[in-house]
C-alpha cells in the first residue's frame, strides 16, 4: 500500500524516482538506436525505426524528441563533439604531422563516426569548377585565397541542421584544418589534400557490415590503403 504523504513532501519523491529513472534509461535506449540507425541508413531513416530499435512506442521518442530534426540534431552535435575531441587529441598528442593525422582517421573511423558526419559537415562547400548537381552526394570544397575551406550554407538547409550548428562544425573543421596544415606543411600529405577529403575518408572507411568482426577488419585495411592515397611521395 503506498504510504501516505508527508509534510516534507518525502513520499512524493519515493513515487516519482522510478519514473525518472525509467525516462532517463528511455532517453539512452532511444539515443542509442538513434545512432544505430542512423549510422545504418543514414539521417534519412523515419522515426518509427528508431523506436522499434529502442523497444519504445514512437510516442516515446517524441516525447523526449518532438521532431525528427531534433533527434538528427541531438546526434550530429554529439558526433560533431566527439570528432573534435579526437581531432584535439590527436593534435596535443602526437608530435609528428603524419602520425598525427593518421591517429586521428583511426581513432574516428575505429568509433564509427564516419557513418554519422552531420550533414553540414559534409558539405563543406561548392567546387566552383563544377557543377553542385555532378559531386551531391560527396563532401566539395570551395578553394579560397590561403587554400582553406570554408562552410557554405545549403539551400534548402537540410534536416535536422539549424545555423546554431555551424559553430560545432566550424570547430571541427578548424581542428583538422591544423592536422592537414601540419601534415602538409612537413610534406608527408599530397598538396592537394583538403580537409573535405579527410572528411572523406572518414566516411567512405566506415562501412556498415552485419559481422562487427568483419566490419573492424574492413574498415582498417580499406584505411590503409587510403592512407597510402593521402601520403606524399617522393617525386
Amino acid at each position: 500500500m503506498m504510504s501516505a504523504p508527508t509534510g516534507n513532501g518525502r513520499a512524493d519523491v519515493t513515487r516519482t524516482t522510478p519514473l525518472r529513472v525509467d525516462a532517463q534509461r528511455n532517453l539512452e535506449h532511444v539515443l542509442r538506436a538513434a545512432r544505430e540507425v542512423f549510422g545504418e541508413l543514414g539521417y534519412g531513416a523515419p522515426m518509427e525505426d528508431v523506436a522499434r530499435r529502442a523497444r519504445v512506442g514512437v510516442g516515446t521518442v517524441y516525447r523526449r524528441f518532438p521532431s525528427k530534426d531534433v533527434l538528427v540534431r541531438r546526434i550530429a552535435e554529439e558526433e560533431t563533439s566527439r570528432l573534435t575531441d579526437q581531432a584535439r587529441a590527436a593534435l596535443g598528442q602526437e608530435d609528428e604531422p603524419w602520425s598525427a593525422l593518421s591517429r586521428f582517421l583511426r581513432t574516428s573511423v575505429a568509433s564509427g563516426a564516419g557513418r554519422l558526419l552531420p550533414p553540414q559537415v559534409l558539405r563543406v562547400g561548392v567546387a566552383e569548377e563544377h557543377g553542385a548537381s555532378e559531386h551531391a552526394r560527396l563532401p566539395q570544397q570551395r578553394k579560397q585565397p590561403t587554400g582553406e575551406l570554408r562552410l557554405v550554407p545549403e539551400e534548402p538547409v537540410a534536416a535536422g541542421v539549424a545555423p546554431e550548428d555551424d559553430a560545432g562544425a566550424a570547430q571541427l573543421l578548424d581542428v583538422v584544418g591544423q592536422l592537414v596544415e601540419r601534415a602538409r606543411a612537413a610534406g608527408e600529405l599530397r598538396p592537394d589534400v583538403s580537409v573535405s577529403d579527410v572528411l572523406l575518408v572518414i566516411a567512405t572507411a566506415a562501412p556498415a557490415l552485419p559481422d562487427a568482426a568483419q566490419q573492424a577488419a574492413a574498415s582498417a585495411r580499406l584505411l590503409d590503403i587510403l592512407l597510402e592515397g593521402l601520403r606524399s611521395r617522393p617525386v
